[in-house]
């Protein structure tokens, strides 16, 4: 059983990232707080009867949404909650067409990157009762939820990736802590296991790829993520790091079109592939699969000596702004970060919790070490660009683009230049 809280604080950032960020301690509310104690209902509530349209994600996250639809409705029962399914990564571009239009929903879930593009589009509201919110979660999720000094949205999870590694191949003192052991581990694997990979990645995923531009606390948009100038994609430590990243090929030789996230799920849940880096929805998977494995932190690159930066993120339930029940909207959301409401998402998805609770699971251990070295994605404007320029970018080098002009056209296309 591990407190969830008590770890995050444990993983402080020992790498300057976001000054805000390194702050990820969080109140001991645990004392205070009872788990059946009602949310306090505001006076602006109504009565009457009211409908709240939520959109998110299937595969967990719409589960999660109807039960405790379910649940709030229990307890509010002039109050009913209407899912509908728009994916996470759809959801900020679906709010600014269906928004003005009025048919969009009271609710949405969307990742923390897409914070700086929802709040200057006019598409969201400040949290109701902000600074109690940001007091109930973990720190990384009220700063990966504040932009310009105010909180946006209720954090239902905090995540980031890790290695995978299946037991079956080796154990845990055998898994590689640097990208040069991984290599070589790989290589010998390959040789001696026809048709299977030491390791295996989404490659043309920025989500990941970020990991190889890290060195030397180079990070994107700059050391605090707001400099809306200069991206650091294409600079000297990010073209060293990808053409690693390229290198890499020497040990995983399929093209980029062929290493998607669900190809690679599939080939770890298979047996085919000795280490895998993706994230904590996978481990229902992997275990339904019958995969004996454990998790730890990604190896360091290359002349240095810490598991590489990877991206955190928060996931969080904003009110929109064009919702005609705003109030019952937050009220909803504030419903979702009650211990009952977070233990049941992480029952349901796998996923962080997003405020201070115990929860049992071998495998999160893994990816709070990790933790101590992520860094938030940014949630400035320009950070809506990066995805699709680095996918493009990571995919074309893998493939055997020269790494310097791919990572130039990445920043010009995200500075929008």
């Amino acid at each position: 059983m591990l407190l969830i809280g008590a770890l995050f604080t444990a993983c402080s950032k020992k790498e300057p990232t976001r000054e805000d960020v390194q702050k990820t301690t969080t109140k001991d509310s645990t004392e205070d707080k009872k788990e059946d104690q009602p949310i306090e209902k505001d006076s602006k509530v109504t009565s009457d009867p009211v409908t709240l349209t939520v959109w998110e994600s299937t595969g967990g996250p719409d589960e999660f949404i109807k039960q405790a639809g379910e649940a709030f409705t229990a307890k509010y029962p002039n109050i009913t909650i209407e899912y509908v399914n728009v994916e996470l990564g759809d959801s900020a571009t679906q709010i600014a067409l269906d928004g003005p239009a009025g048919v969009g929903p009271d609710l949405f879930a969307a990742p923390h990157d897409k914070l700086g593009e929802l709040v200057s589009g006019g598409h969201v509201l400040p949290t109701v009762n902000g600074d109690s919110v940001a007091s109930s979660v973990l720190g990384t999720c009220s700063t990966a939820l504040t932009y310009d000094g105010v909180m946006y949205g209720y954090p239902v999870s905090a995540e980031t990736y890790a290695l995978f590694y299946n037991k079956a191949f080796l154990s845990q003192e055998q898994v590689p802590s640097t990208w040069e052991e991984m290599v070589s581990f790989s290589d010998s694997f390959n040789k001696a296991n026809s048709g299977k990979y030491g390791f295996m990645m989404d490659v043309g995923n920025g989500y990941y790829s970020i990991i190889f531009t890290t060195s030397d606390n180079n990070r994107l948009f700059g050391p605090n993520g707001i400099d809306t100038t200069n991206t650091n994609i294409n600079s000297a430590a990010s073209v060293e790091g990808m053409k690693f990243f390229q290198g890499l090929r020497s040990i995983l030789d399929i093209p980029a079109a062929d290493l998607t996230t669900s190809i690679c799920d599939a080939a770890f849940s298979s047996g085919n592939a000795a280490m895998y880096i993706t994230g904590l929805w996978n481990v229902a998977n992997f275990e339904d699969a019958g995969i004996e494995f454990g998790v730890a932190p990604l190896p360091s690159l290359p002349g240095n000596d810490t598991p590489v930066a990877s991206f955190s993120g928060t996931r969080a339930m904003f009110v929109s702004a064009y919702s005609d029940y705003p109030e019952e909207a937050a009220l909803f959301g504030e419903f979702l970060l009650s211990e009952e409401m977070q233990k049941l998402r992480f029952e349901i998805t796998g996923t962080l919790p997003a405020i201070d609770i115990a929860v049992d699971s071998p495998y999160i251990a893994g990816f709070l070490k990790q933790l101590d070295y992520a860094f938030p994605m940014p949630s400035i404007p320009q950070m809506s660009a990066y995805w699709e320029a680095m996918n493009a970018a990571s995919a074309n080098i893998w493939d055997g683009a020269d790494v310097q002009t791919e990572l130039d056209a990445c920043n010009t296309t995200i500075l929008g230049q």
